[in-house]
């Protein structure tokens, strides 16, 4: 295993940094296990068809690391590139990667210009990053761009329903011009050529991306909202790019 850290490519950042709060937060372990850890297994439960061994693997504003020792688990990568805009992160980023059974790169960059070659990558890991970014067509342009052929995004975001929810606003800190629903992200993924089928998407409703009761209503048997009779509050998809 080895360890880099490169420069970023961009000086100017396309990326809302987080609140102090959120920084904390992303280091919790309802973030790692209630959060991070269901939307892998979810994702690759909706990948339809083989893996290359060993891929190589994206992880498009991977924060502090975190995911690392999950994305290894899941996938048996031969490498896993680390992009995020916040140094800080980087560092612990650069520890999480410590010991595992994997090249680990972590470079400081920016999603709408990853220093990355072309066709680089057989996966792209993007998890609660699209909600900061505020050029999301540019960062799409960029995952398509490090994508090799038949190389896989594995998406997975908050929708408008919940960033724009009191509690998010007043802990965390997002770009909500450009906040779409679960609806708006599809419609944008295929815009840019990406495909999927309805079985490579998801759209989970847990407990904490339910700002108004977080879920307590339907804990209590009292409130049960079913797909299409509720604003759904994430969107979940494994969409490829065409060979």
């Amino acid at each position: 295993m080895s360890i880099h850290s490169s420069p970023a490519v961009r000086q100017n950042s396309t990326f809302v940094p987080e609140t102090a709060f959120g920084v904390w937060f992303l280091r919790t372990h309802t973030w790692e296990h209630h959060v991070l850890r269901v939307a892998i297994d979810d994702l690759k439960r909706l990948i339809d068809a083989p893996l290359p061994p060993q891929p190589v693997i994206v992880d498009a504003g991977c924060g502090q690391g975190i995911s690392f020792k999950l994305l290894a688990r899941a996938f048996a990568p031969s490498r896993i590139v680390g992009i995020d805009c916040h140094r800080p992160s980087l560092a612990l980023a650069a520890q999480a990667g410590q010991g595992l059974d994997v090249d680990i790169e972590v470079m400081h960059g920016d999603c709408a210009a990853l220093p990355l070659p072309d066709a680089s990558a057989d996966i792209v890991f993007c998890h609660q990053t699209f909600h900061h970014l505020v050029e999301q067509e540019r960062a799409l342009d960029a995952f398509w761009r490090v994508l090799k052929p038949g190389g896989l995004l594995l998406f997975a975001e908050s929708t408008d329903a919940y960033i724009k929810s009191w509690v998010i606003r007043l802990l965390f800190r997002h770009p909500m011009q450009v906040q779409k629903s679960a609806d708006g992200y599809l419609a944008m993924l295929r815009a840019r050529g990406f495909v999927f089928a309805e079985s490579n998407v998801s759209l989970p409703y847990l407990w904490w991306s339910r700002a108004k009761d977080f879920g307590l209503l339907e804990r209590l048997g009292l409130h049960h909202p079913k797909p299409g009779k509720r604003r759904e509050t994430l969107v979940n998809v494994a969409a490829r790019k065409p060979v």
